[in-house]
């Protein structure tokens, strides 16, 4: 009987550690954001990237003014271990092709190189009713899963922060393709949502920790 007593209070004070922990990381992450936003933290540092814009024409660079920018769409590519510039290609062959209307303003690759295809005054084909306000960030994986790989991640942290502060944004503006028509993308952040939110937390320090 004892043992079973001191089995529960074990089990009691595991839990309770447990819930003070959880509501510890929280709290900071509420902070961190919150800190940035009260005192207009913003990162303006440019990460490195090719230009190599598309072509205007009516499939992938319509050449279209964006209206004021409102928001960043993180996607994924949904073509397993395809590279940046593969992507890029694809966007630009279809003018030719004419299979489908899609591009984005930027392609992040597996090893964390990034790509423009479109200038951010313009608008591309990526998000649907939201391709008139958004910046569109598509993301290269190397398996099904949809999982970036770190390099990827590391980039994908530091581009929004870099069009964050650009554009006078917080993370609440940061959304998933999801998040405008429910489809399943970014595969892995629809499908582990706490990995999203912990993605925007990343974002949120760091700006805390490097920007101004």
């Amino acid at each position: 009987m004892y043992v079973r007593m001191e089995v529960c209070g074990i089990v009691f004070l595991l839990l309770a550690v447990l819930t003070v922990t959880v509501h510890i990381v929280r709290k900071q992450s509420r902070d961190i954001k919150e800190l940035v936003e009260e005192k207009h933290i913003a990162y303006t540092e440019q990460p490195e990237m090719k230009v190599r814009l598309l072509t205007v024409n009516e499939y992938s660079r319509p050449g279209v003014a964006l209206e004021k920018v409102k928001g960043i769409v993180v996607h994924y590519t949904a073509n397993p271990g395809s590279t940046a510039m593969q992507n890029r290609n694809y966007f630009e062959g279809l003018k030719d092709s004419h299979i489908t209307k899609a591009s984005s303003h930027f392609i992040i690759g597996l090893r964390g190189e990034i790509v423009q295809c479109i200038p951010t005054a313009e608008i591309a084909y990526a998000s649907n009713n939201r391709n008139k306000d958004t910046i569109a960030i598509e993301c290269c994986h190397p398996d099904e899963s949809g999982q970036f790989t770190e390099q990827t991640y590391q980039s994908l942290v530091r581009l929004v922060a870099y069009c964050m502060g650009r554009f006078s944004l917080t993370t609440d503006d940061v959304i998933r393709h999801h998040d405008v028509t429910g489809k399943n993308c970014p595969k892995y952040y629809v499908e582990h949502p706490d990995e999203w939110k912990q993605f925007k937390e990343d974002v949120n320090r760091f700006i805390l920790e490097n920007g101004g």
